[in-house]
């Protein structure tokens, strides 16, 4: 994986395959989502036409409304405190949110109640959200851990699902991880399943834990410790 059309993350992977051994699916997809460096979030707006998808926010304003108007009511129902925090994940260009507050202010004791914090990991999104939503002086996080410590109102549209996830696939022998790794020639990247382990059969429902060889089970620990 020496030439010279191969893409820099590509690069980046393959010499961590190399001194480290195979990645988990997990690693891999964060990697890709969010190395600082060459991830697909983090230096790209990847909404729209000129982008690679579309969510609900972006085609009707209708969608954040309702969200901003369930919050109100939700508000008042949790006795109307007088601070309250706002809380996005993944607030994309801040068209959900934008919307909601815009439903938000007709009541205005909630609009004066609420703070705005947005949990977000790539600059190119947030210089976005900047402008959308500079009049809710919003603040950032990388994490929900750093949100302040308020009542709370939390939104998420296909946050969830962008979460990196392992996968776990079904042998003989019991259930082995799916990693990525190289080929035998150290060339391209490769699935590979490790042995058996019974730790891995933990993360996988009892239900499903007799499933057939081949069977392939996703978890998502990472949307697991948010949720």
């Amino acid at each position: 994986m020496s030439g010279h059309d191969a893409a820099p993350l590509l690069l980046k992977l393959a010499r961590r395959i190399t001194e480290d051994g195979p990645l988990g699916v997990a690693d891999f997809m964060a990697a890709a989502l969010t190395d600082p460096d060459h991830g697909y979030y983090m230096g790209r707006d990847p909404l729209g036409a000129a982008g690679d998808f579309i969510t609900a926010p972006e085609v009707s304003q209708m969608f954040g409304e309702l969200i901003g108007l369930w919050c109100a009511e939700t508000w008042a129902r949790l006795g109307a405190p007088a601070s309250v925090a706002l809380v996005e994940l993944g607030p994309g260009r801040g068209t959900l949110m934008a919307d909601a507050l815009r439903a938000a202010r007709q009541v205005p004791a909630f609009a004066a109640a609420l703070q705005v914090h947005l949990v977000e990991i790539s600059p190119s999104l947030r210089s976005r959200q900047e402008v959308v939503l500079a009049d809710a002086e919003p603040t950032w996080h990388e994490t929900l851990a750093e949100v302040p410590d308020l009542p709370l109102l939390l939104i998420a549209n296909e946050f969830f699902d962008a979460l990196p996830v392992r996968q776990l696939v079904r042998q003989a022998g019991g259930w082995g991880e799916r990693l990525v790794g190289l080929d035998p020639k150290g060339e391209v990247l490769a699935f590979a399943v490790s042995p058996a382990d019974p730790a891995l059969e933990a993360l996988v429902p009892e239900a499903l834990r007799g499933a057939p060889a081949g069977s392939l089970f996703e978890a998502s620990p990472a949307g697991q410790a948010v949720a």
